[in-house]
């Protein structure tokens, strides 16, 4: 009887220790992307096949509450494309919103999704370039403190299945 307590202890100490390493549950809502804040070396193939590099500096403002990005891409194709974002949760609604400009005239609104580990970015279903319809979304994954995965990426069937158009590794600097 001892022995059968003592393995579910471990069993269970085991259980707790490796959800609380994976799960994002451990968290408040207002944190889910603290991950993100840092200075961040970034590199990159996009879809063909050119290198890239570039900086992201990820800030708290506003007491705070809200996460400024300014990214900078500083070489390969798009080399002098900048942008920056800002992020918030709404307590109100329960959810984080984004908002995306650039130096080209881009606008992008986004709302704030969690997918098991990954955090997600994404937009509303809007018509696409060829007819039909299109969501773009930003996912963050493979999040280590010192790294993380971000990829771009675009569906045409309302989500059902989604093709990455650029990935960036992200290095702390």
């Amino acid at each position: 009887m001892k022995l059968i307590m003592i393995l579910t202890v471990m069993a269970l100490a085991v259980y707790n220790t490796s959800y609380a390493q994976t799960s994002i549950s451990d968290l408040e809502p207002e944190a889910y992307f603290d991950f993100w804040v840092g200075e961040w070396e970034l590199s990159w193939t996009d879809n063909q096949g050119n290198a890239g590099a570039g900086t992201n500096l990820i800030e708290k403002t506003l007491d705070g509450v809200v996460i400024q990005e300014n990214f900078k891409a500083t070489k390969g194709r798009i080399e002098g494309y900048k942008g920056m974002s800002v992020s918030v949760y709404n307590p109100q609604r329960e959810s984080w919103h984004q908002t995306w400009v650039d130096n080209q005239g881009g606008y992008i609104d986004l709302k704030g999704l969690i997918d098991g580990n990954k955090r997600i970015f994404q937009t509303d279903e809007r018509p696409g370039p060829q007819g039909g319809t299109i969501i773009n979304r930003m996912v963050f994954y493979d999040i280590e403190k010192n790294s993380f995965t971000w990829d771009w990426e675009s569906s045409i069937d309302g989500g059902e299945t989604w093709s990455v158009n650029w990935q960036i590794h992200y290095n702390r600097k």
